[in-house]
Order: C-alpha cells, then structure tokens, then sequence
C-alpha cells in the first residue's frame, strides 16, 4: 500500500506491477467500498502488461478522514493528482458506480490526462434523490442504525455469481462502517453523489467501455441503462451475466477480457483504445 498526499489528507492505493512499461491503469472504487474491489480485476490487467494502481475514496479503507470535501468531482480530483504522481498520462481510469461517475468527470476536464474509461455500473444521469425519498435516506444513514443499513443495501448489490472471497470482502467494508469518524466520511460521500456530472458529459472524448450487470439492482432496466450510457458516450456496452452491481469482482475473467479488448491489448501488447472519431 502506498499513499498520494493531497492538501487535506492522504489517499490510499495499491500498486500492482508497478515496473511494467505499459500504460497506467487508474481503478476507482465506488462509495462505502474499498480498493478490494478491484483485487481479482487488477492483477489480471497488470499480467497484460499495465500498470494498475487501485485507489481509495477519501475517508474510505486506508485512506484519511481529514479531509472536509467528500464530494464526486473531489475524487476525480484525486484520480487525476494520481495519474501525475505515477508520471502523468494518458491513462486508462477504471471506475464503478460513483467511481465511474468520477472518472468520466476527470475525462471531461484533463483529456489530456485521460486515454479511455471503463464505467462500471456508472451513473451519469446525476438525478440523485429529492423529496421524500431524500428524506428517507439521510433517516436510514444515522447512527446506530446506518452502518449496518449501508453493509446490508451493498450486500444485496451483489446479486447473482460471488467470488470464494467474498465474505473476506463484506467484511473489509463492515470494518469501515464501525468508526465514528470512518463512516462520518463515508456518509459525507453519500450525500455528496453524482450531481455535477451531467454538465460535463459532451466534453468527455476519450473512448468508453460500458460495463452493467444484468442483475444490477440499482436499476430497474439495467440493460436500458447501459444502453443510454453507450448512445450518450458512444461507447462500446458489455452486459455481464450473472452479476449485479459490481461485475469487476463477480466476473473478474469476462470483464478483465473485455478491458483488454478494448483498450487494444488483443494481440499481447499493452495499449490505449482508439481516440474517438
């Protein structure tokens, strides 16, 4: 594990292959998760030939509670300051739900920085909640009860096939949820989800993969969902059966073939997707 030192606090991320020549590869965890969840994804791509650095949210796994801005464009923020750390771009980011929200903000303000998106699960539309159901939410995050609330909610996000660790990995999220100030932070990240995002999204031009789970609960139609991302991005779309919200983890072996499908690596040599016309 190492640490990238922003003016508020450290973020925490794994480097894997971190002598490869290929390009770097950037994994974006999504909110209450952990950088675990890219702990099947990542070798798979730093054996291709990359270098894959699998970071943490603000507040989240290893990373620091100091920080007092826990929004979506904060973490893009810090996925940038990370492809500079590790000698700049461009890069290939890895996102999964807010996480991919985050990625395609990063691509929409440093395209020089950013060589293609893999968006997992995203979501771009930025609709949030409002109302009653807003009200309801921020109800069910309080102490005492939220943090098993929130363990529960990711729980059920896994529908369909689950790795043999997977257990290990519940149990790495429930170890945030515990602290007073850990989940603090991982509230502040809830409440701070998404919005910003559609603003930007006709300035986003690198090439995208979309990647959805056919069981993903976090839609009613998820295959409609990717549909719309893929038409709004046009991007390529991948429908992952058997898994729910975080495909990365749940079928490591398709998703890591399709990333490197996708970003050209088809013929053993570590490359970037084609610019998009």
């Amino acid at each position: 594990m190492q640490h990238l030192q922003r003016p508020e606090g450290r973020i925490a991320y794994e480097l894997h292959a971190a002598d490869n020549t290929g390009p770097l590869v950037v994994c974006i965890p999504g909110m209450a998760d952990v950088r675990g969840t890219y702990r099947h994804l990542a070798p798979k791509l730093a054996a291709a030939g990359y270098r894959v650095a699998a970071m943490e949210l603000r507040g989240h796994g290893d990373s620091d509670i100091s920080f007092t801005d826990y929004s979506t464009v904060a973490t893009a923020d810090d996925a940038v300051a990370l492809i500079e750390e590790l000698g700049g771009g461009p890069a290939l980011i890895v996102g999964n739900s807010l996480g991919a929200t985050a990625a395609a903000w990063a691509a929409a303000v440093r395209p020089d920085l950013v060589g293609g998106l893999v968006l997992i699960g995203a979501f771009l539309r930025g609709d949030g909640m409002a109302g009653f159901t807003r009200l309801a939410m921020r109800t069910m995050l309080l102490r005492p009860w939220g943090p098993a609330f929130v363990h529960k909610y990711l729980s059920g996000l896994f529908a369909g096939r689950t790795p043999d660790d997977h257990a290990d990995h519940l149990a790495a999220i429930r170890a945030q949820l515990s602290p007073r100030d850990r989940y603090r932070a991982v509230r502040s990240t809830i409440a701070n989800a998404y919005r910003p995002v559609p603003a930007r999204l006709d300035e986003v031009s690198a090439p995208a993969l979309v990647v959805m789970g056919e069981l993903d609960g976090d839609w009613d139609d998820p295959a409609g969902e990717a549909a719309w991302m893929g038409e709004r991005l046009g991007a390529q779309v991948l429908m992952v059966p058997d898994a729910g919200h975080y495909p990365q983890a749940q079928q490591s072996e398709m998703v890591a073939q399709a990333v490197l499908d996708f970003a050209g690596a088809g013929e053993g040599s570590p490359g970037l997707p084609r610019p998009r016309a």
